[in-house]
């Protein structure tokens, strides 16, 4: 199939090889208990996915009779049954490229001519997607490792849910207030990036059961080897002599950081970095790929705006994860919990805002920059994230530690100004042969 051959399994593979060998004197048995044969991460996770088969299975296999006994051509056009298969399963592909109606109110999206970011502007980037993502990382060690009053919450898949929810209702919000693209994309191919996201996502919040923040944040910076391998092992692509200097230095750094943890508290972080852990964090990092991989192709293929992308991919992870978590019995239980403890319950609140607000903010700054300034904003919060964790939670850093952590942002930040600067030349090149060629045509 399509998706799982475009998958960057073979290249986290060998990244998993890496993180296994950077491991290899974890005690395994720490992250089992004693009267249950399987970690309880991988038990939930083994739930999880059977209650998310029980939507994807019948879906995938309705959609498949659908397109196969082309039943859209045996109902009557402009019932409501027809322009539910024609959106969900078929999409609008015949149609112009034209804006549909909503809101009084224009998407900078889809505003003509190119927009141009004042000093104002990337000053709201910087403190938005900072404040958005720090609070963020903040509640979401703090949800995952802290206890209130009598209990320890331990839902990850319940924190999805919440964070998916309340995006969901915002962004609907905003594409029935801005003029967008005419939809066109079937709704169902949400689902394969809605799917790798929540798995993405419950490896993130689950991953701080048995790993510190700070190790958490260097290896989902480390995220560029699975690319690279991905690209290498699986497509067959040449990468700029950069790209291969930059990964080299990211292997150095997380290495010297992995492997070099404090002598004196050696006891307490081998409780927090566990096998499983990293077990998680490769998780993390397959799903975190996929999804950005499918994305990529649904807006190259569709023309969709990102905000379009992110409604149809809330949708299905809300469903997914509100079906599961009901079919587990648990949803209402977590609710009452959140009710019966204030102070966890404005917590898992705040952190869905902010992860909401912290969206909005990643599009508003793509849009106004590029890519490249929003890059060099997310890895200096990186950085900051890592401060703040190590003072409000106490997270002991050897000097040998800090260099490996400094060694991998000093190559994410060679890799930013390296790509912009090859790109540079690559236009000036591409400009001198269209020169030359009219030079000669001229001639």
């Amino acid at each position: 199939m399509y998706i799982l051959s475009n998958t960057p399994s073979k290249g986290c593979l060998l990244f998993a090889i890496f993180l296994g060998l950077s491991y290899g004197d974890v005690k395994p048995e720490e992250t089992y208990n004693s009267h249950k044969l399987l970690p309880e991460w991988l038990l939930s996770l083994v739930q999880n996915l059977f209650t998310y088969s029980l939507i994807i299975i019948p879906g995938g296999l309705a959609i498949r009779w659908i397109k196969q006994t082309n039943y859209i051509e045996k109902i009557s056009p402009g019932g409501l049954l027809y322009k539910t298969i024609l959106t969900c399963v078929h999409g609008k592909q015949d149609l112009d490229d034209d804006i549909e109606k909503g809101g009084e109110g224009s998407s900078p999206s889809t505003s003509s001519g190119k927009q141009k970011g004042g000093i104002q502007k990337l000053l709201l980037c910087v403190v938005g997607l900072q404040s958005s993502y720090l609070m963020w990382g903040y509640l979401q060690e703090k949800i995952m490792t802290t206890q209130y009053d009598d209990i320890k919450f331990k839902d990850s898949q319940f924190l999805v849910f919440m964070n998916r929810l309340l995006a969901l209702v915002m962004v609907f919000g905003y594409i029935n207030i801005f003029k967008q693209p005419t939809h066109k994309t079937p709704l169902y191919k949400y689902s394969y990036s809605s799917f790798s996201n929540i798995m993405s996502s419950w490896c993130q919040y689950e991953a701080l059961k048995y790993v510190s923040f700070p190790t958490q944040v260097i290896c989902k910076a480390s995220k560029t080897l699975a690319v690279i391998l991905m690209g290498k092992v699986v497509s067959r692509k040449k990468f700029p002599l950069y790209e291969y200097v930059c990964a080299g230095l990211i292997f150095v750094g997380v290495s010297v950081f992995l492997l070099w943890n404090p002598q004196e508290t050696e006891k307490n972080y081998t409780k927090e970095t566990t096998f499983s852990g990293i077990l998680i964090l490769i998780g993390y990092i397959v799903f975190d790929s996929f999804t950005s991989n499918w994305q990529g192709e649904l807006y190259s293929t569709y023309k969709m705006s990102s905000y379009q992308c992110m409604l149809g991919t809330n949708i299905f992870s809300s469903l997914f994860t509100g079906t599961s978590l009901l079919l587990e019995g648990v949803l209402f239980s977590n609710l009452f919990i959140c009710l019966q403890h204030v102070g966890l319950a404005w917590d898992v609140m705040s952190m869905s805002i902010f992860s909401m607000t912290g969206q909005f903010f990643i599009f508003y700054c793509i849009e106004n920059f590029g890519p490249v300034v929003f890059t060099i904003i997310m890895a200096c919060r990186q950085v900051l994230s890592i401060i703040v964790s190590c003072l409000m939670f106490g997270h002991p850093l050897t000097a040998q530690s800090f260099v490996g952590a400094v060694i991998v942002f000093i190559a994410l930040f060679l890799r930013i100004y390296a790509k912009q600067r090859f790109a540079g030349e690559q236009k000036i090149e591409g400009r001198c042969e269209k020169v030359s060629g009219c030079l000669l045509t001229k001639l």
